[in-house]
């Protein structure tokens, strides 16, 4: 239960200390007099959106505290995220925000620990439920209307769709993986048959030493000049070893040569080392005179051959030119050709495992999915009968609701789309809420969902910004009667402009704009204030000497004030006929007699409750 809420120059709010009571906590007013600024400082307070106006003009910082009762869930929470209690025993939420150029930094704290957005987050969950103006406007969007029926189911489908989205996730993984290994099959298959291809093209092609083709195109010029290399063999045969003409060769000569260089190696011993090197002379022309007709006589005409060396030249160029541009080459392209083969040929799970593996996680999302269905049926026919109870009460006896759930492609939610069916009138079909319902039947079809969510949810406090808008008599009643029996299991703060529904409040409270000096404080100018707003007119405002005060000497603040018996018939005349008169007054009293009588036919205010508290009012500047 929120205890209460303190707000410190925020939007229109200089300070308001407001302390709340449990039950049915009503704050009226007239239009824009501030009352949806109390309720964006609570949502701030808890960790809410807020914009570059939310600080009040000329302050740099702005702090809202709220303070809430402890339960054993929320004990036990804390102590999860290490935050300590405090003295009193309650939970404060606090959120300061302070102005930094174009921009708001914002730091939310619990009990004074500093926290983070998701930890905030799931605090509010906790604590808090806040049905805002404009909300039965989203009230057609599947998506929602798909959470609040899992929201309704519980814990088990909760638990059940979070399965659904764990398999749904494993079966998206599976069918990417799929579609890139189908990708990139085609892709194999296209580069298997181009390896393929240069891999029977350089395996017929044989290749061995890198310097084949330079040894081919030797013994071709070989194959193709042996008449000539025959006939300059023998003549070198002959000019070295024997010639068969009258000149001598060079073996001849070198023989007489060592001959004179013997005998005259007998007078001089100093020639020795000339006759050594005419002998190896000697030895080397005839040696290479033998080889050269050995050669000679090898030699041949090999047209076959010829041809094979030209044929395989040719290969070999054309191998160069595709994979080269050497031999060398060709020959590296060759070995990571094999290498690519052997890659693409074995790498990696095979199509047909990856199709069966997407096959199994789609046939898990749909039985997963299924019993997903079952759940949300069974839920679906426990909201259906709860939730057209509660509607009867409130003016709709004939309506008919059903939560319609078709079949659609398989989520991250599941294999449902939900649809919120309805009829307010005898006789004619269910159709999509959005399309047949008023705003007044809208406002009290949120209103009754909420009241079947209470029954479930464990959150302390209901917040309904003007639930009751585009209603009126016997409608604004059962509104107002509605409100009363959530106040009895939850706590509920509710701005409303119907008499009907104030005057059900157990605790009643006035917003009002008020006009004041620049200067002035809360602490110095607290009973003047409060006894009297200060007077506009065309030239400005009255300060508390009767002096009309400059644009600039002026600030407007919002007010809240607890309002006793006497005060309340004062404001239900006001809200009922415009003004305080006799009449109005009698309307008023009628209002909370009825009040009353239906109070006493509701559950009992809870036990324990202290009367309400007054409100401690200060004005004045943050220091």
């Amino acid at each position: 239960m929120l205890i209460s809420l303190q707000i410190e120059n925020f939007a229109l709010v200089d300070r308001l200390d407001l302390p709340l009571g449990a039950g049915l906590n009503v704050l009226t007013g007239e239009t824009g007099a501030g009352k949806s600024i109390i309720l964006d400082a609570l949502d701030a307070a808890l960790g809410g959106k807020v914009t570059n106006r939310a600080i009040r003009t000329g302050c740099e910082r702005s702090l809202i505290e709220a303070t809430f009762d402890l339960d054993p869930s929320l004990i036990t929470w804390l102590a999860e995220q290490q935050i300590e209690l405090v003295d009193d025993m309650s939970l404060v939420c606090s959120r300061e925000l302070t102005s930094s150029k174009n921009s708001i930094r914002s730091r939310s704290r619990v009990n004074g620990v500093l926290v983070n957005k998701p930890q905030m987050d799931e605090l509010r969950d906790r604590l808090l439920e806040i049905t805002a103006q404009g909300q039965t406007m989203h009230l057609g969007r599947p998506n929602l209307q798909r959470e609040w029926l899992d929201g309704f189911g519980g814990a088990e489908l909760i638990e059940r769709r979070e399965v659904v989205t764990d398999v749904y996730v494993a079966t998206q993984q599976a069918f990417k993986v799929l579609e890139k290994r189908r990708q990139f099959e085609q892709q194999r298959l296209q580069q298997l048959d181009i390896f393929e291809y240069q891999a029977r093209e350089l395996n017929l092609a044989n290749l061995g030493e890198p310097d084949e083709l330079e040894q081919l195109e030797q013994e071709r010029q070989r194959l193709s000049h042996s008449v000539e290399l025959q006939q300059q063999s023998y003549q070198v045969y002959q000019a070295l070893y024997q010639n068969d003409r009258d000149s001598e060769a060079c073996a001849d000569l070198l023989g007489k040569a060592e001959s004179a260089l013997l005998d005259m190696l007998r007078y001089d011993n100093q020639l020795q080392p000339i006759l050594d090197l005419v002998t190896g002379a000697l030895s080397q022309v005839e040696e290479a005179g033998k080889m050269v007709n050995a050669y000679g006589a090898a030699l041949e005409t090999d047209p076959d051959r010829l041809q094979e060396v030209e044929d395989r030249i040719v290969q070999l160029k054309q191998i160069c030119r595709k994979y080269g541009p050497t031999l060398a080459d060709a020959i590296a392209h060759s070995q990571q050709v094999q290498q690519e083969l052997s890659e693409l040929s074995g790498s990696g799970q095979s199509l047909e495992v990856l199709e069966k593996n997407y096959l199994e996680r789609q046939a898990e999302l749909i039985e997963v999915c299924a019993h997903l269905t079952e759940l949300r049926q069974k839920t679906a026919q426990t909201l259906d009968a709860l939730l057209i109870s509660e509607l009867k009460p409130l003016a709709m006896d004939k309506v008919q609701f059903q939560v319609s759930i078709t079949p659609c492609p398989p989520t991250a939610t599941g294999a449902d789309r939900i649809s919120f069916l309805f009829s307010p009138n005898p006789g004619e079909p269910l159709q999509p809420l959005t399309e047949i319902a008023s705003g007044g039947e809208m406002s009290r079809f949120l209103l009754a969902l909420k009241a079947c969510f209470s029954q479930v949810d464990s959150v302390g406090t209901m917040v309904f910004d003007e639930i009751d808008v585009g209603v009126s008599g016997r409608v604004a009643q059962a509104i107002a009667e509605k409100l009363y029996q959530l106040s009895r299991r939850h706590q509920v703060l509710c701005v409303t402009h119907q008499p009907i529904v104030a005057a059900m409040a157990d605790h009643h409270f006035r917003v009002g704009k008020e006009v004041i000096d620049s200067g002035e404080s809360t602490s110095g100018k607290k009973g003047r204030n409060n006894a009297k707003t200060a007077e506009s007119n065309g030239n400005g405002a009255k300060n508390g000497n009767g002096a009309k005060a400059g644009a600039d000497d002026v600030r407007t603040v919002v007010r809240v004030i607890p309002l006793d018996e006497h005060q309340r018939r004062e404001e239900l005349a006001q809200l009922a006929g415009g003004k305080s008169d006799q009449d109005a007054i009698a309307f008023a009293d009628s209002l909370l007699a009825q009040a009353a009588i239906a109070r006493l036919a509701q559950m009992p205010v809870p036990s324990g409750e202290a009367p309400p508290k007054k409100v401690k009012v200060k004005t004045g500047r943050s220091k």
